[in-house]
């Protein structure tokens, strides 16, 4: 495969990066989902899409999805958030293989496709009944804006919101008119709607269209140089511009009933972990039951988190090349990576379910000193949760393997890697079940009795846990791999 390939070749990373085709959605799944919606489904996707193709004249659904797709916009998580805001979860289930739960989770804590704006309108019109509307036309009527009037007599609420915006009375930064309309109608309630959007709606936010946090973007260069910068006096680094001087560094410890560790410790003996944010925390979520807990407690942990929900393989290798090349790194002291998805013991197999799947001894490699300068000397730590498919799990007797030769990872300094294996049966029965694994984790890492310990500390009791999990739950058992190499004591949670 060219995206493994491109790892190994040495030459390549000097220079520029590969370009990295985006699998597109198939031609025949998306004329199938067109042909299950009904014309009231198919305005509303209309609607909800037409900031992001705002160069397509008179679109219809196809047309969106050829333009989406051309561009490499249209993938598994946008195809999947469109269906949620339609309610067609039917869809969802058929086609993409995900329930409602997993896509609302990851809606409610990631950056969405669709903006506020669009889906603040489409739950009105859900609200609005037919006396609603004629009400609402009745009182354009005796507006300014007579011609307009006659004109959306015929017409649903979503088409009249379009008309309105040719006029420039309605806009994301614009809804008073919109308020007022439905106040005379007395429709209170969606007025509050609109109230609450615009006290929620940031200043530098309104009026345009949401990001998507997907959205292909140019790849980065990488170099092998040490990043450029010259690093402040008494500014303490992990990494190349580590000081070698055993200085004192004062460090307050809230008190939790006992002593939990001397105050003043030495910078050589720990990594750095003073940076705000700490580093970037990149969550890879495939499944969708674990994204929220996850996304409190590493920002908890004053940590930049960068949620990526439901990405096929090839959106899930130009994310790491993406986040591999950001210049913050330089800047942060630590990063972290959490990976959740079906797979055997590995590989992962992310949303398109690839055969043999995405190595995971490769993910490490977008992120060791040679290919990531900014992250070299500085701590990396891997948390994976892996539902093993049936015939790819590995036969092991024992209930917890705390060092076995499940992944091989190679010999390079400042790494952390926690792998938890869980047959993907489970899964199966209990779609909306949480990793205890990931539950686990969470809860240790944000424990104020546990914040004055260090991390590899915090894993043995989150391995005593596994342990203990394991001889009460016959039927879900995990398997547990640990492995590091770091260098220094790391103390991750607030201390």
């Amino acid at each position: 495969m060219m995206w493994l390939s491109c790892l190994e070749n040495k030459n390549n990373l000097k220079g520029q990066w590969p370009a990295v085709t985006v699998r597109k959605v198939p031609a025949a799944i998306l004329h199938q989902i067109e042909q299950e919606l009904d014309m009231d489904e198919k305005e509303t996707m209309v609607f909800l899409c037409r900031d992001l193709v705002p160069d397509l004249s008179a679109p219809d659904v196809r047309k969106i999805f050829v333009a989406l797709n051309e561009r490499e916009e249209l993938t598994d998580t946008s195809l999947a958030e469109l269906l949620y805001r339609l309610k067609r979860f039917d869809l969802l289930r058929k086609f993409l293989g995900i329930g409602r739960a997993a896509v609302e989770a990851s809606l409610s804590r990631c950056p969405q496709m669709v903006s506020n704006y669009r889906v603040l309108l489409t739950e009105i019109n859900e609200d609005l009944d037919k006396d609603d509307l004629d009400a609402l036309v009745f009182l354009l009527m005796g507006d300014r804006e007579m011609s307009y009037a006659k004109m959306a007599k015929d017409k649903n609420f979503l088409a009249i919101i379009t008309d309105l915006e040719k006029l420039d009375l309605v806009s994301p930064d614009q809804l008073d008119f919109l308020e007022n309309c439905l106040r005379n109608i007395h429709r209170k309630d969606l007025a509050k709607k609109i109230q609450k959007y615009q006290r929620e709606a940031p200043v530098h936010t309104i009026g345009t269209p949401a990001l998507y946090a997907n959205a292909l973007q140019v790849l980065p260069k990488l170099t092998l140089v040490d990043p450029p910068g010259i690093v402040s006096k008494g500014r303490l680094l992990n990494g190349p511009y580590a000081t070698n001087a055993a200085e004192q560094v004062q460090i307050s410890i809230p008190e939790t009933g006992r002593a939990l560790a001397q105050k003043s410790l030495q910078v050589s003996d720990q990594y750095r972990m003073q940076s705000r944010p700490v580093g970037i925390c990149l969550i890879i979520d495939c499944i969708g039951n674990d994204t929220g807990t996850l996304v409190d407690t590493f920002n908890t942990l004053h940590f930049e988190v960068h949620c990526r929900p439901f990405l096929n393989a090839d959106s899930m290798m130009h994310e790491l090349y993406t986040v591999a090349g950001l210049n913050e790194h330089k800047d942060y002291d630590c990063f972290v990576c959490i990976l959740i998805s079906r797979g055997d013991h590995q590989s992962i197999f992310c949303t398109d379910h690839v055969v043999p799947g995405f190595p995971l001894e490769n993910v490490k490699r977008f992120f060791t000193g040679d290919t990531c300068p900014g992250l070299l000397g500085k701590p990396k730590l891997f948390f994976i949760q892996n539902y093993v498919e049936s015939g790819n799990q590995q036969e092991n007797a024992s209930l917890l393997e705390a060092d076995g030769n499940l992944c091989t990872i190679p010999q390079v300094a400042d790494i952390l890697w926690s792998q938890a294996m869980l047959d993907a049966s489970t899964l199966d029965r209990s779609p909306d079940a949480s990793s205890y694994y990931l539950s686990a984790l969470t809860e240790l890492l944000i424990d104020p009795h546990k914040r004055g310990l260090p991390l590899l500390d915090v894993l043995v009791e989150l391995n005593n846990r596994i342990y203990e999990w394991n001889r009460t739950n016959t039927t879900k058992q995990y398997k547990l791999l640990l492995k590091h190499t770091l260098r220094k004591k790391l103390f991750l949670s607030p201390r």
